[in-house]
């Protein structure tokens, strides 16, 4: 006889969860087919993550910092070796040197006139506030009160420009960030400066002696947009003003107001500029003497540079000028660009490309950060 069998109770059933499947190597016929460049794709693509699982939104979180992570450290990089390439670069170019016979005549003036101020406003290219200081500024001034006025501020980010006024603000430097043509900054300028020398009035009151107007003295490079500061806050154009170096040719006081006075002076440069990297910096922003350097030259270390600033890319040249960037040579490519617009003209598509540069075409870049 057959005794009865216990049927077992079926074991509940499970939810499927999708595993975590690893990208396999891609087989020896799809490698024979397609190339070296599509079994590289093939092998480094993002292995697929399905559904809004926990495993899913760990490596969406992963992924998405570890490209962050890439891009902080590539501009870094970019930061931490420019000046060294840019060494590299110059060495075998003929070097950036500009020094018309006003300037020697002016420094002498300004130092003799420095003597009668009560603060200097100090006016630098705010994509290069640090190739656009006199090396001999701090000597001058001594202990007298300083304004930075970073000019151009919208041709650089607004990262660029906490980080610059992080950096003074730590060397107790009071900055402003101006447009010297559209007028933002001037009147916070024309401000800060009465602020800044207001002991002057109290100190004469108690001497027994009227007081007088704040003397205030703009100095800087060429072309940094002294000039054009002075007409915005005067609201009036009552100094000369060009978009190039050496227009003003001579010292000029100009009253604002009944409180204050300010004296327009010419861009004084070094007699001779030792550190090439600077100078190159001043050619590309057009802040030096176009005879001081040769565009050709110039472009193609812009170009170079371009190519490796974070913000800008190949991507940029191929979308404003219709070809492809072969390789990482800025010389190729001005030669390149001169033959697809300008019939082989390499000087007129190197100005074509530091023109561009310098109206803003490439977007917001700085060539310089506060030194760590």
């Amino acid at each position: 006889m057959l005794l009865p069998t216990r049927r077992l109770p079926a074991a509940p059933s499970r939810p499927s969860v999708h595993p975590y499947i690893s990208p396999a190597r891609p087989s020896l016929r799809f490698r024979r087919q397609h190339g070296r460049a599509a079994t590289a794709r093939a092998t480094s693509a993002t292995p697929p993550v399905f559904g809004d699982t926990l495993l899913g939104l760990y490596e969406k979180e992963r992924l998405g910092l570890s490209r962050y992570a890439d891009e902080e450290s590539r501009e870094d990089v970019f930061w931490e070796t420019l000046d060294a390439d840019l060494q590299y670069w110059t060495r075998s170019l003929r070097p950036v040197q500009w020094y018309p016979g006003h300037i020697a005549k002016t420094e002498k003036e300004l130092k003799g006139q420095l003597k009668l101020m009560d603060v200097v406003i100090e006016v630098r290219d705010a994509r290069i506030p640090l190739a656009t200081t006199h090396p001999k500024m701090d000597s001058w001034l001594g202990n007298r009160r300083r304004i930075i006025v970073m000019n151009r501020e919208d041709m650089v980010s607004a990262d660029d420009r906490n980080a610059w006024a992080t950096y003074f603000s730590s060397q107790g430097i009071k900055v402003i960030y101006s447009n010297g043509q559209l007028g933002m900054g001037t009147m916070k300028l024309g401000r800060m400066a009465k602020s800044a020398a207001s002991t002057v009035n109290t100190r004469r009151r108690e001497k027994g002696l009227l007081p007088r107007p704040v003397r205030a003295g703009i100095v800087g490079y060429p072309n940094v947009g002294k000039s054009s500061l002075i007409n915005r806050l005067l609201k009036r154009r009552m100094c000369p003003a060009a978009p190039r170096p050496g227009v003003t040719r001579e010292l000029k006081w100009v009253r604002f107001g009944k409180d204050l006075e300010l004296l327009d002076s010419p861009g004084i440069l070094p007699m001779r500029i030792s550190d090439q990297t600077a100078a190159l910096k001043l050619a590309i922003c057009d802040d030096i003497g176009e005879r001081s350097y040769d565009f050709a030259d110039v472009a193609a270390i812009l170009v170079q540079i371009l190519l490796r600033h974070p913000a800008v890319g190949s991507e940029a040249f191929r979308k404003r000028y219709k070809i492809d960037v072969d390789s990482d040579c800025g010389k190729l490519f001005v030669t390149k660009l001169s033959v697809h617009l300008f019939n082989g003209d390499t000087t007129q598509a190197a100005f074509r490309i530091l023109s561009d540069f310098r109206k803003g075409r490439f977007g917001w870049v700085a060539l310089e950060r506060p030194p760590t």
